[in-house]
């Protein structure tokens, strides 16, 4: 089942925006990787509050996830065809799953005039389709990683809605055990002619789809031959993708028909920002303080890594806003297959103190600078 939102933040469906970013807060200060180390329990809830806070914080996608769940966060998603799809789903229910000709008044006669309304298809109107095999269609799924799982990679599952072939009626769009009839349009030739002359010109019966036959169409599906509904795919994110990335994840788009194989699907990746540490291409950036004595002397300080903490040596007579380069330890590029830098800012913080002792050694090293250290600073 997935997860509720609302409960993994811990907050009401009704609560306000400030009260879900102090949810947010509180819980990231908790779970935050960085307080718990190799706590791989402790990563993952981040992660689930990150995609909760990521969702429930933008006002859109607050709207469309309370009405339609997680599936109306996929990328494409059309909220009012779907509302008519719905619809004609409960009009269908209401008349105890009895399947219509297809005439009458109203814009919808079956699951497939909806359905390809709503991916931007015409809809035919007749459960019979060409016999030709033809390939599914590829979709996308708009999927958000944390900062630190797309520098990673992971491997997880996703919960999304989609097509799959009608199980009742094996995607034929045919009540199991129905008499099919030569088709009166066509005469059972599943061909009409379109011109008469020297140059003689056929097109498919649109009332059989070619096949020269017709029957009852499937109760299941209505004639469609496919069904919408969830399903569980997992999928493998590589180590490095970036915001924006596009991830394949080959047959797992839409089924094919008369025998064609099944599209794919195209993962699209948000990164979320992280507190220390951004990206731009596949070099890290990040801003790390350090102590006037050890800008002065020189240290080693612990520096941490998507491979763990690395020492790295602070020259003696450092200055605030200098960089230091971790060469091969940034983003790896699946592509190039090598790795970026990591580009450290030292920032010197002083002791924040009224002790007697400190502001004395502070005005003491007051006398050790050479020139006024304000004098380029000019407009």
């Amino acid at each position: 089942m997935a997860a509720d939102f609302y409960e993994t933040l811990g907050v009401s469906k009704n609560a306000s925006s400030d009260e879900i970013k102090k949810a947010y807060r509180k819980l990231a200060r908790k779970w935050h990787p960085d307080v718990n180390p190799g706590n791989k329990d402790a990563e993952q809830k981040f992660k689930d509050i990150s995609v909760a806070y990521e969702v429930l914080n933008n006002a859109e996608k607050r709207k469309l996830y309370d009405e339609f769940g997680e599936e109306g966060l996929q990328s494409g998603f059309d909220s009012d065809k779907m509302r008519q799809y719905k619809a004609w789903q409960k009009a269908q229910q209401s008349r105890g799953g009895r399947t219509e000709e297809w005439s009458g008044s109203g814009q919808y006669h079956s699951y497939e005039d909806v359905f390809g309304n709503i991916f931007g298809e015409g809809g035919g109107g007749n459960f019979f389709r060409s016999s030709r095999p033809v390939g599914g269609r590829d979709i996308e799924y708009e999927m958000t990683l944390d900062f630190i799982s797309a520098l990673r990679g992971l491997e997880t599952e996703i919960s999304m809605q989609k097509v799959r072939e009608c199980m009742r009626c094996s995607g034929s769009g045919t009540e199991p055990g129905t008499k099919l009839v030569p088709c009166q349009t066509c005469g059972g030739s599943g061909r009409l002619n379109v011109a008469e002359g020297p140059m003689h010109f056929t097109q498919v019966c649109p009332h059989c789809g070619g096949h020269g036959r017709i029957g009852n169409a499937c109760s299941e599906c209505s004639g469609s031959g496919q069904v919408m509904g969830n399903e569980r795919i997992r999928v493998k994110i590589p180590r490095g993708v970036s915001d924006g990335s596009r991830v394949r994840v080959a047959g797992k788009g839409e089924p094919g028909r008369n025998g064609g194989g099944p599209g794919n699907l195209y993962l699209i990746i948000r990164v979320m920002p992280h507190p220390v540490m951004t990206r731009k291409g596949d070099d890290l950036y990040m801003e790390v303080p350090i102590t006037v004595h050890e800008a002065m002397a020189g240290s080693r300080i612990a520096i941490p890594t998507i491979d763990g903490r690395v020492n790295v040596k602070v020259p003696p007579k450092s200055q605030s806003g200098q960089i230091l380069r971790l060469k091969g330890k940034g983003a790896f590029n699946p592509k190039s297959r090598k790795h970026g830098d990591i580009m450290v800012k030292l920032n010197i913080k002083v002791p924040q103190t009224d002790d007697h002792g400190a502001l004395e050694a502070a005005q003491k090293l007051e006398a050790l600078y050479r020139d006024n250290i304000r004098k380029d600073v000019r407009l």
